[in-house]
């Protein structure tokens, strides 16, 4: 599920600031979220005013808009490498004497799992958030986008491993959330997680799990957009 929260002033922000890192002739990953909205609009006028990027969307939505705004796309498999890839997050830790720094909770938008290839493909990831996203300690629910036959079973799984999941319904059908994949996603309840990069560990081996929202270790930097102006976190 979305987190609310944050003005799209600073959203707008922290998006420019992040679209001012993509060079001339760089591949770049397309995050998915109404931050990114704001990297994706701002990369079409650099764009029109003769930048020349490719851009691997990782959702459905951030690819409607890249054509909406006449970036040229491409597929992982097509290209080299990914110099850049700018993602939203849903929560961000923002400690820096805690070991979690920089750790994310990401997939209110059900893309995480695409989300996490092409960031973990680039050589770079930025972050792009407003101060709503900024945490000391993640406590909420971890999406887990799972295969449709394996939900009840990863379920259990989960549950045994201390969370509560919840499958994830649709807001304008019935049903379930079906992400681009064809999976569907389990919202897993577990307090506050104290080491994100364990139960990340555990999450992973569970049979059936597709990717779930954890980003350990991934961020290069956080752009946080203010009422102000943009501050940098740096991991």
């Amino acid at each position: 599920m979305k987190t609310a929260g944050g003005s799209d002033a600073a959203k707008r922000r922290a998006g420019e600031r992040a679209a001012e890192d993509v060079a001339d002739g760089f591949v770049v990953g397309l995050g998915t979220g109404s931050t990114t909205a704001h990297v994706i609009r701002a990369l079409g006028r650099a764009v029109d005013d003769g930048l020349e990027i490719r851009g691997i969307p990782t959702s459905f939505q951030s690819r409607q808009l890249a054509l909406e705004v006449g970036i040229e796309l491409t597929d992982l498999d097509a290209v080299d490498g990914l110099d850049l890839a700018i993602d939203g997050a849903d929560r961000v830790v923002d400690d820096p004497d805690a070991a979690a720094h920089g750790a994310l909770i990401k997939g209110g938008g059900a893309a995480h799992a695409r989300e996490k290839l092409v960031d973990a493909a680039a050589d770079r990831f930025v972050v792009v958030a407003d101060p709503s996203k900024l945490t000391t300690r993640l406590e909420r629910s971890v999406p887990v986008a799972v295969l449709p036959d394996a939900h009840t079973v990863v379920a259990d799984r989960i549950r045994d491993l201390g969370g509560e999941p919840t499958l994830r319904d649709a807001g304008e059908k019935d049903g379930p959330v079906v992400t681009d994949n064809g999976n569907l996603v389990l919202d897993c309840a577990f307090g506050a997680i104290d080491d994100p990069d364990e139960l990340a560990a555990r999450l992973s081996a569970i049979p059936g799990v597709v990717e779930h929202g954890l980003f350990v270790g991934m961020a290069d930097a956080t752009y946080v957009g203010t009422d102000d102006g943009v501050e940098v976190r740096r991991y």
